[in-house]
């Protein structure tokens, strides 16, 4: 939590959680509350909201705030919702999810922007924050850029992010894997005042960092050992060991003329089936994978998107891998 004295309102804010874009956006939307009241105190309490078996969007019972936001995640029907940013296309699961979000931003006070041609949510809400609010972004150019480049895979080839030399990318593994409510919040708190040079570079995330790149290469050789190419689709089935977080884009690296990949990964919580779209192939994308992933319960963008099943319905989610696989292949 950021605590300010005298405190007069709370804020809360859901995000994308062990997602740096949902850090990012995290960020901006505080700067922007910020800007739009300059004299007023706050108590800002942020949660990180994920994926999995029985989560499917906030829920209502954590918008207790006077101002409540929903970032880069699932629309929430809840009233209590004052404030929604989102990207993702399958934003809207529920039938009635997408006429509620229509009639609510259109209803003072309430502010509601979604736009699913937008590569994050962090460039959305610098854009709407600068063209409707005269938010100055020039304190957060780099971080807006970063989040931007990040989670649109905008990187110039497959092995900058693989290798993850530079420490924001360093910050950005160490947020996919500890980013609970507390950690978003130091985060938050460190971004709002620091660079995110400097953030990234400081001997705290170093430190959290090391021991999941010293486990890196183990995953690698993991990947390269399980990994099966069938008409310019990566299958990967990981499923027989247990794995927290998988890295993206390790497939693209191996297999570089790829056009897809499908990788099953197995927490203790629930089986992931992770699909994309190569960013550096040479065909054209001729699949969505957001539809794909829709149909099965899960979500994300044409490019990119995840199912998450139950942990143990692995062969199950073997099955679904492998008929996404073939699909992709067609």
């Amino acid at each position: 939590m950021i605590f300010d004295v005298k405190m007069s309102r709370r804020v809360v804010v859901a995000t994308h959680g062990h997602c740096f874009d949902g850090l990012s956006s995290a960020v901006l939307f505080t700067r922007l509350i910020r800007h739009l009241n300059p004299d007023e105190p706050f108590l800002y309490r942020y949660h990180s909201c994920g994926y999995g078996p029985g989560l499917n969007g906030v829920d209502p019972k954590l918008l207790v705030g006077d101002i409540n936001a929903i970032l880069d995640f699932r629309f929430s029907p809840s009233k209590a919702l004052t404030w929604y940013f989102d990207h993702h296309v399958t934003a809207f699961p529920g039938k009635d999810d997408r006429p509620t979000y229509e009639t609510a931003s259109n209803v003072e006070p309430r502010q509601m922007f979604h736009d699913g041609a937008y590569t994050s949510c962090t460039k959305l809400i610098a854009d709407i924050g600068c063209e409707r609010f005269g938010l100055d972004l020039e304190p957060v150019r780099e971080l807006v850029r970063w989040a931007d480049m990040i989670d649109s895979a905008a990187f110039p080839n497959a092995e900058m992010a693989v290798s993850r030399k530079d420490p924001v990318l360093q910050l950005m593994t160490v947020v996919e894997h500890h980013g609970d409510d507390a950690f978003l919040t130091e985060l938050v708190v460190q971004l709002l005042e620091q660079p995110i040079e400097r953030v990234a570079s400081s001997a705290v995330v170093k430190s959290m960092f090391e021991p999941i790149h010293r486990g890196f290469e183990n995953y690698v050789k993991l990947v390269s050992d399980r990994a099966k190419e069938v008409r310019g689709v990566v299958l990967v089935d990981l499923s027989d060991v247990q794995i927290e977080v998988a890295a993206k884009f390790v497939t693209y690296a191996l297999y570089p003329n790829s056009v897809y990949s499908v990788l099953l990964s197995r927490s203790k919580t629930k089986c992931k089936i992770s699909i994309g779209y190569n960013p550096w192939a040479k065909t054209a994308r001729t699949h969505n994978i957001a539809g794909i992933c829709e149909r099965h319960g899960g979500g994300g963008h044409p490019v990119v998107g995840a199912i998450s099943m139950p942990a143990h319905e692995v062969e199950t989610a073997r099955a679904l891998a492998q008929s996404i696989a073939d699909e992709l292949g067609q």
